[in-house]
């Protein structure tokens, strides 16, 4: 590895950094949410629309977030908490979860979102 390797890899540190405080203090400021969380919310909200479902399970976002389960498990007990999100058992699966978005969740969602996107454009672009 050389030197402008070194370099670069601390670049790109350095602006993960700076985007993901930015998105945690503007996103908690103003929506009560935390960069992880809308993160969660947003792949939910995808994943429904892409597969014309309800719910999805949570092993199919797992897969999508740069999380651990556990670490996911406690965000969407969060998120659970908040009435942002509803969990259930997988009919055809009884060791999966299935998760829902709540109309609070989507609302709470598409209030965040122009604020993600805001922050992004700042930091990014």
């Amino acid at each position: 590895m050389t030197e402008e390797h070194v370099e670069a890899w601390r670049g790109l540190l350095a602006r993960h950094a700076a985007t993901a405080c930015a998105l945690d203090r503007e996103l908690g400021e103003r929506h009560g949410l935390g960069m992880s969380e809308f993160e969660i919310l947003e792949r939910l909200i995808e994943a429904l629309a892409a597969d014309d479902k309800d719910s999805c399970r949570v092993q199919d976002l797992a897969s999508s977030v740069h999380l651990s389960q556990s670490a996911l498990s406690r965000l969407i007990a969060r998120l659970e908490k908040d009435g942002l999100v509803e969990r259930s058992m997988c009919p055809e699966d009884r060791r999966g979860i299935m998760l829902c978005l709540t109309e609070a969740g989507r609302a709470r969602y598409l209030e965040a979102r122009s604020t993600h996107r805001a922050v992004l454009a700042q930091t990014l672009g």
